[in-house]
């Protein structure tokens, strides 16, 4: 069981909680604070005026309304931000928003009834999943479109996807004996008003964009191994005198890695020892930049991937409602809380580093199909007869272009503020833009990096190679090959793509934690 309210929740946790099946509980200590809050909340809101319970939302704030019609007002918003497009998102991403909102609630600050929070565990732990859709939300007042959804469909309306497919929301609660949520005081505000859906989609981003590191450390230490590399752009006495930590871890295990390995080579062997006369050198003095520079790049990658934790994790453990309530001190505080500028923010410098690493890997590509500087290998990894086959030509394009699109899209989305909202949310984050941008990046990456290890098991086999690479160089060829074989002949690849791009979303290897 994955405890919430007890301590704050670590990226460990989300990834046992979505993808091993985790159940969600609740610590009684801080049930019983929810309880207080609420209970405080209730007699301090009478004969005050108290945002979002007695007054209406954003610009309308102005207007007071009767006790008579607090409760409908709930409802009313609910319904009425209920206003999402496009595609729906993901079962996963949302049980990640559900999650981030119901560990916000926990904290004890939202001034809810329990009713939402034990409605809210039943809906993770049965694998029920609202219908949340990809466009609303300006990352202001929180995710107000996304997160209506889900209250939506928390009081019973809408659409839910369960056992397999959208059913109405009613035909999924009787199904599971559920009643849904009796909005009591405050819950439809307190559900929209949060930051958890971009909080939830950049949870997941990181832990795919930390997968997709250790893959790209493994391919780029690979294709070392492939050209029979020298040894010293990735030795420890290089990159210390280079004070940064990213670097240095990057360099340390690639070290580890090709300890193993049979064809990483010595400088004094080849260039100290060896006489070399005056004129043209046969053997590469320096490898090109995506070869000699891997700690140089991926090492902003893996700093950047720690500083997105760090924020993300401090967010998710976050009370990001408005206003917050504040029964020890007696007091409900009107601020913005809900504003989501930090995930915005790491959400685009996530994209930006993924893309560079997308690049890095596009230009190991070329490396190994254009024999006219790699000098070794047939042109484009081709093992058939060259001029009638045509080997890989065709995969490098759609790594090209699938870089290209990545590109494009990081372009950040945190400065692309537009005021709305009648000029009451006059400066907003964008946040779940830009993290649904990097969920796209991120899965270009996968994609392009597939293209690279099946051009890898192309060059291993051609240079007679699998029994001399690193032991973690074998374990990977030696598993990719259960699922491609090598193309000798002409083949559509796309099959070839999509199975190893599923084989690397889904194993984790742990070289870098």
């Amino acid at each position: 069981m994955i405890i919430l309210g007890g301590k704050n929740l670590n990226l460990n946790d989300f990834y046992k909680a979505l993808y091993e099946g985790e159940k969600i509980d609740l610590d009684s200590e801080s049930l019983h604070k929810v309880e207080k809050n609420y209970n405080f909340l209730e007699d301090f809101s009478k004969d005050k005026v108290i945002y979002g319970i007695n007054t209406c939302f954003g610009p309308m704030a102005q207007y007071k309304i009767s006790d008579e019609d607090q409760k409908l007002l709930q409802y009313n918003l609910i319904r009425s931000h209920a206003a999402g497009t496009g595609n729906p998102l993901p079962n996963i991403y949302v049980k990640a928003l559900m999650i981030g909102r119901l560990n916000t609630f926990m904290r004890g600050y939202s001034g809810v009834h329990t009713d939402a929070i034990y409605l809210l565990k039943e809906f993770i732990n049965r694998d029920i999943y609202p219908k949340i859709f990809e466009h609303g939300g300006v990352g202001a007042s929180g995710d107000l479109v996304q997160l209506a959804h889900l209250a939506l469909n928390l009081i019973g309306e809408g659409e839910i996807f369960y056992d397999g497919k959208y059913r109405p929301a009613k035909e999924v609660f009787k199904a599971n004996n559920l009643e849904p949520l009796q909005i009591h005081l405050r819950e439809g505000l307190a559900l929209i008003n949060g930051t958890s859906c971009m909080t939830g989609i950049g949870l997941i981003n990181l832990l795919h964009a930390k997968n997709l590191l250790n893959w790209a450390l493994i391919s780029s230490t690979m294709i070392n191994e492939v050209v029979e590399s020298v040894d010293d752009h990735f030795s420890k006495e290089l990159n210390q005198v280079k004070l940064h930590k990213g670097q240095n871890v990057i360099a340390e295990q690639m070290r580890k890695i090709v300890e193993s390995s049979d064809l990483i080579q010595k400088r004094a062997d080849l260039f100290y020892d060896n006489n070399i006369g005056v004129g043209v050198i046969k053997v590469k003095v320096q490898e090109y930049y995506s070869l000699r520079c891997v700690p140089q790049v991926l090492g902003p990658v893996y700093e950047t991937l720690n500083h997105v934790e760090e924020v993300l994790i401090n967010e998710i453990n976050s009370v990001n409602d408005n206003p917050i309530i504040e029964n020890e001190n007696i007091d409900v505080l009107h601020g913005g809380n809900f504003h989501g500028d930090y995930v915005s923010l790491e959400m685009d410098k996530l994209k930006i580093v993924i893309t560079k690493l997308t690049m890095l890997v596009e230009r190991q590509i070329n490396y190994l199909y254009n024999n006219k500087i790699n000098e070794k290998f047939p042109p484009f990894a081709n093992l058939g007869v060259v001029g009638l086959d045509l080997g890989l030509q065709a995969a490098q394009f759609t790594a090209t272009s699938t870089t290209a699109e990545s590109q494009m899209l990081s372009n950040p989305m945190y400065v692309h503020s537009i005021p709305n909202n009648g000029d009451n949310q006059d400066i907003v984050s964008m946040g779940t833009n830009a993290a649904l941008i990097t969920k796209k990046v991120i899965e270009n990456s996968f994609q392009v990096l597939a293209i690279k290890f099946l051009s890898l098991l192309q060059i291993v086999d051609y240079m007679k190679f699998k029994d001399r690479l690193s032991a973690t160089g074998k374990e990977v060829y030696h598993e990719l090959r259960k699922l491609v074989p090598t193309i000798t002949k002409d083949e559509p690849l796309y099959k070839h793509i999509e199975n190893i791009n599923n084989y690397l979303v889904e194993n984790k290897p742990n070289i870098l934690k």
